[in-house]
């Protein structure tokens, strides 16, 4: 007699229904070998820790083991301590890719020294578990140890594997799932999910525990998936809220949502956001909006999202870490979640909320009123802050598409220098259309008279002496006047 809860399990690892990756064998020869560092890798949901700690029972005492995860803030010290003393032990290192960079330095430093060492006694044992690529991202910090390591890739189950574990808990169960199929085909060979979409099941036919006679299970998809969703609701519904209005909410401010509404719709939890901005070009200006600061900040400013949610700005690679949060995000209705989130339809694809145009003499005050704006959840086009992004490129190009259309508002200093110098006029050229739609925001530093911007269009007037700490105030009050007209739009 078995309980459904223990045969197909969401919570730990599976003992009666877990099957084993087609590299079992290797990855346990690795973790068996005395000093070997071994890196695991996968996205979500492939069951490498699960994998990892039945290999561990099946060696039984031959380890004697620390699991330790950045996600638990106790385990940073002990993390720390064994990047610097290098004492003897095996130690499980769980979500290596959320450790600080210094920290997988001298982590990937340790098993350099480890890997090439022919005595390793007295020396320990790394076994580092991440999200895909976090062997390439350890080799690529000390590239010379790549033949020295053991890095094994879990892929998702194939359809045989999925197919073993549903035979295994159904022969538990005593129950057989009429069209079993679609059990692979929608948990994409996540272990997790079929797991879960299995327990669902019994429980849709008020099967909780081994049935006496055999029971077949007729079901609908359509409504397992419903009963999942919403079983996982209260969890996760006020973190996906949280992660898609950003910093700070606008109901144009929608670029978080579109990138987590298509990293759902296409169908992995782990990206490169580079890769997905240029496969979808309807909404690259949205992820190119918040690939290079805003998303780190946000993740990592809200612990709501940091606890599910992983991006390395440097490497660009962006992860929903729990395979939960990610069924959910799946099989949400995204419409109904637009209308809650509170933003508007049918918004235009910007990569820039704000591009300022300035001549050089003003550039302190157009710094300025880039990093406050930037404090806000404000993504400005400031040349210098992109200059690095469109080297080899056409300036007068690049500039007559951010000034056209790829941002949002134009805002101007305007004086007699951005009237006589040759690429303030330039971009003045560019958004000049778009004064009478009023995208513009002209901010009269003198009384400088300009063409196609006339004295009466509703501008602001700024006396800027050049002196930003004795102006700072009047700086915070013009910028906070621009992010109340964007909030408005």
């Amino acid at each position: 007699m078995a309980n459904v809860e223990d045969v197909f399990v969401t919570e730990g690892v599976p003992d009666s229904t877990f099957v084993s990756p087609p590299n079992y064998g290797d990855i346990l020869v690795d973790i068996r070998r005395p000093g070997k560092p071994v890196i695991i890798e996968g996205q979500s949901g492939t069951g490498k820790t699960s994998t990892v700690r039945k290999i561990l029972a099946d060696l039984g005492d031959i380890l004697k083991f620390e699991f330790l995860t950045p996600r638990q803030p106790q385990n940073l010290k002990r993390i720390f301590e064994i990047s610097l003393d290098m004492g003897a032990g095996t130690f499980i290192i769980d979500d290596f890719h959320r450790l600080e960079d210094g920290e997988k330095d001298r982590i990937a430093n340790i098993a350099k020294v480890i890997a090439e060492r022919e005595d390793r006694t007295n020396l320990p044992k790394l076994i580092i578990i991440g999200i895909n690529n976090v062997g390439a991202d350890l080799i690529h910090l000390v590239p010379d140890i790549a033949k020295r390591l053991g890095i094994h890739k879990i892929a998702p189950g194939t359809e045989k594997q999925i197919g073993d574990l549903v035979t295994a808990g159904c022969d538990l169960l005593n129950v057989e799932f009429e069209n079993r199929q679609l059990i692979f085909e929608h948990s994409q060979g996540d272990y997790w999910l079929a797991q879960q979409l299995c327990k669902t099941i019994c429980l849709a036919s008020r099967v909780n525990r081994t049935a006496s006679e055999l029971v077949k299970l007729d079901w609908v998809l359509e409504e397992i998936i419903d009963r999942v969703v919403r079983s996982l609701e209260p969890t996760y519904d006020d973190t996906v809220k949280s992660f898609c209005r950003g910093r700070r909410f606008r109901p144009t401010n929608d670029p978080y949502f579109k990138l987590l509404r298509l990293v759902a719709q296409q169908g992995r939890s782990n990206v490169d956001l580079n890769e997905l901005a240029n496969a979808n070009p309807d909404v690259k200006g949205s992820i190119n909006n918040i690939k290079d600061k805003r998303l780190s900040v946000l993740i990592n400013e809200k612990p709501e999202c940091s606890a599910y949610f992983y991006y390395d700005s440097q490497t660009k690679n962006f992860a929903l870490e729990d395979p939960a949060l990610f069924f959910y995000i799946r099989f949400l209705d995204w419409e109904k979640l637009r209308e809650r989130c509170g933003f508007r339809e049918g918004e235009k694809d910007y990569e820039y909320d704000i591009a300022i145009s300035f001549s050089g003499e003003n550039r302190e005050l157009a710094k300025t009123m880039t990093d406050m704006l930037t404090k806000l959840d404000v993504h400005v086009f400031y040349d210098r802050n992109f200059e690095d992004n469109y080297l080899g490129g056409a300036w007068s190009k690049i500039f007559t598409e951010i000034f056209v259309d790829k941002s949002r508002l134009v805002v101007c200093l305007l004086d007699e220098n951005h009237e006589r110098k040759t690429w303030p006029t330039f971009e003045r050229d560019c958004f000049r259309p778009r004064v009478a739609a009023a995208e513009v925001i002209p901010i009269r530093l003198d009384d400088t008279v300009f063409v196609g911007i006339p004295d009466d269009i509703n501008s602001i007037r700024f006396d800027f002496s050049g002196k930003t700490e004795g102006q700072e105030q009047e700086i915070e009050e013009l910028v906070l006047r621009i992010a109340v007209l964007l909030d408005s739009l």
